[in-house]
């Protein structure tokens, strides 16, 4: 839960430091960015946004007047000089918190505010990270195979083959960064989007 929770505090800096937002479209922009939206309610993002104030990371301006139904304005949010520096760091972060499951995404998302070494960084250690992961299910699978039914067995293939597709992926991406190409112009499959997704489900 640590890591979701920083996470969260990393993407709500991110998209705050576009444009300030009120509670409603910020928890919107979120789910869209995270997909988180079966799970991000306001009972998770607004103990994030009061941690991020006692920080001094961001700053709420209450409505100056009530709406034309008498009904009180919303909060705004909105990044301090802080919260912009400190989200700065975040992004020039490029140690093993960039590369785990619940932080990469979002460094991901934010890629076109970094310079490529940094991105090269990332993807690098991610593959590195996934490889790393092949490797233990791969031996893993090989010792148990004769102990585990069909079923068990197909969902260890499906997992084994959806992180050879991302590892793929960002070869794909690193090639591309390290030629100065755009993302996709390698014609890279993407983990969530080739072929073989589909034959999967």
């Amino acid at each position: 839960m640590a890591k979701r929770g920083a996470a969260l505090e990393f993407a709500v800096l991110g998209l705050l430091h576009d444009t300030p937002m009120h509670g409603y479209e910020l928890r919107k922009q979120l789910n869209a960015l995270l997909g988180w939206s079966r799970v991000l309610s306001y009972g998770t993002l607004y103990p994030c946004l009061k941690a991020l104030g006692r920080k001094g990371y961001i700053v709420a301006d209450e409505p100056a007047e009530p709406t034309t139904r008498g009904r009180r304005g919303r909060i705004v949010y909105r990044l301090t000089a802080d919260g912009k520096e400190h989200f700065a760091d975040l992004l020039a972060e490029t140690g093993p918190s960039a590369w785990e499951d619940e932080n990469f995404g979002i460094h991901f998302a934010f890629f076109s505010r970094t310079d490529s070494r940094t991105r090269v960084r990332i993807l690098e250690g991610r593959r590195s990270r996934l490889e790393e992961r092949l490797e233990r299910v791969r031996a893993t699978a090989q010792r148990s195979r004769e102990r585990l039914d069909a079923y068990t067995l197909e969902l260890q293939r499906h997992g084994l083959e959806s992180v050879e597709r991302e590892v793929r992926w960002l070869t794909g991406l690193i090639d591309a960064e390290r030629s100065g190409q755009d993302p996709g112009s390698t014609r890279a499959p993407h983990p969530r989007t080739s072929k073989q997704d589909d034959s999967d489900e």
